[in-house]
This record gives structure tokens, C-alpha cells and sequence, in this order.
């Protein structure tokens, strides 16, 4: 058979693994299954980061059988893509490998009073939303992960002390499945990209690195932070399910990813 590229489309309501044939668009095999979500009070959006796991392996797993039925073999598979949900936002602890809480989804509201305490920081008393904007490129809003990564540390006594034991890590989708698909509390790769990364608060938009002035300002320890990578380089290799040994090799935030596979690569091309 010909070689072939995997992606693992990981969003809110559900999750695919999609094999192409490689430098194509044709699909050769493809599986999707829904996620729940969990609404613990109004305004309030949860998932269950091991559920979301269990899904991305079930659609793994499922596709391998399909592509074996078909005459192909995991050997076929160059290398792996991840894109995913942007801004969820998920901690665990790096030793046990252990969600520390649920995932907070993208448009879940219960950061609106932080937002309303981290405005208080502003200098000047002005509170204005856009006072990080020339750092990070972003207003201040419930939107992003800093701010529920903040309201965790507030508010959640056992992710406090995971921060402060510097057991606790930090990522968005992309960064808790890279983990634990290379090998999680066994020498997992705590990475995530610039386009996930620029959705958190806390990249620089001109540096492409955690800024130490974004970082102080939410009060975040940077050892709870993955180490920022480019969208396409092997970040590692897939330790975990059928594609043991296949590269994982590319990661991209939903709309970022969906930007470049409608060939938007230049400036002016969106309008």
C-alpha cells in the first residue's frame, strides 16, 4: 500500500482519526466518536480528559483494524498530526499521570470573575481589558487558558498544591495527548505549538516564547508550562496503542490547522 499521513482531529463534541494517502487529501480510512460534556452549574463546560483519551485510542485502534481489513499495515503510516480543540485547558500531575481536574472547555464562563481580579492588576486603575495585548495579542477575557489556569490555582486546593510541589503540569488538548501518547508518566513529551500556545495568554507574539511578564502577571509557576514548539517537527514518537514507533510529527490549533488546509499560507488571502 502507499504511504499514508494520520491526523487526530480531537474537538468539543467529538473526536477522528483519519488516515490520507500521503501529499494527498483522499481519505483512506476514518473513524469518529462523540466526547460528552459536563455542566456542573450554568456557564460552567467540563470534559473528562481521560475520556477524552479513551476516545482519541478507541478511533486509533478502530482505524488500524479497518486499514488492516484493507491489505495495510501500520507500517504504511509515515507519521502522525494532532489538532485540536483551542484555549481547554487541562492540568495533571506528571507523576502519577492523573487529571488534577476536569478539562475547562474553550466557552466555559466561570473565569469572569478573574478576569474582574486580574483587571485590578492593571496599572492606573484604568482596567483595561487590552493592557497585555502588545505582549500576548489578546484581550483579557474568560476566553483564554491563562485565566482558567488561574482560576484552577484559585480555587482548586489540590492543584495549588501540585503548583507548589512542582508536580502539576499544564497544557491544552494537543499538549495533554502528545504526553500520554509518547509515553505519559513513563518519559511522555510535555510540548505544545505556537498556534495553541498563542491562544493561552502567555506566548509572546513577536518572540514565540513564554513571556516572563505574562507569567508574573497571571501568577503562573513556569514549571507547570509544556516547552513551545513549530506546528511541523517530530516532537517525538508514539509510544502508546498500534502506532508504537510511528513519529508524531505535526500539531495545530483547530482553526489554524483549518487556515492551512485551505492553502491560506500568504497574507491577504483571507479576506
Amino acid at each position: 500500500m502507499w504511504p499514508l499521513v494520520g491526523g487526530i482531529d480531537e474537538g468539543t463534541s467529538s473526536a477522528r482519526f483519519i488516515l490520507f494517502k500521503a501529499g494527498t487529501s483522499d481519505i483512506v480510512v476514518s473513524h469518529q466518536q462523540e466526547l460528552s460534556q459536563i455542566y456542573p452549574q450554568e456557564g460552567w463546560v467540563e470534559q473528562d480528559p481521560m475520556e477524552i483519551l479513551k476516545v482519541v485510542r478507541i478511533c486509533v485502534e478502530t482505524v488500524i483494524d479497518k486499514l488492516i481489513a484493507l491489505g495495510g499495515s501500520v507500517n504504511d503510516i509515515v507519521g502522525i498530526g494532532i489538532t485540536n480543540q483551542r484555549e481547554s485547558t487541562i492540568v495533571w500531575d506528571k507523576t502519577t499521570g492523573e487529571p488534577l481536574y476536569n478539562s475547562i472547555v474553550w466557552l466555559d464562563m466561570r473565569t469572569s470573575s478573574t478576569v474582574d481580579e486580574l483587571l485590578d492588576k492593571v496599572p492606573n486603575n484604568c482596567r483595561n481589558k487590552n493592557y497585555l495585548k502588545p505582549l500576548c495579542g489578546l484581550p483579557l477575557s474568560p476566553y483564554f487558558s491563562a485565566v482558567k489556569l488561574k482560576w484552577l490555582q484559585d480555587n482548586i486546593p489540590i492543584v495549588k498544591k501540585a503548583m507548589a510541589a512542582g508536580n502539576c503540569l499544564f497544557g491544552t488538548v494537543d499538549s495533554w495527548l502528545i504526553w500520554n501518547l509518547t509515553g505519559g508518566k513513563n518519559g511522555g513529551i510535555h510540548v505544545t505549538d505556537v498556534s495553541n500556545a498563542s491562544r493561552t495568554m502567555l506566548m509572546n507574539i513577536e518572540t514565540l516564547k513564554w513571556d516572563p511578564v505574562l507569567i508574573k502577571f497571571f501568577g503562573i509557576p513556569i514549571s507547570v508550562l509544556p516547552k513551545i514548539k513549530s506546528s511541523s517537527e517530530i516532537y517525538g514518537y508514539i509510544a502508546d496503542s498500534s502506532l508504537t514507533g510511528v513519529p508524531l510529527a505535526g500539531c495545530l490549533g483547530d482553526q489554524q490547522s483549518a487556515l492551512v488546509g485551505q492553502q491560506c499560507l500568504s497574507r491577504g488571502q483571507v479576506i
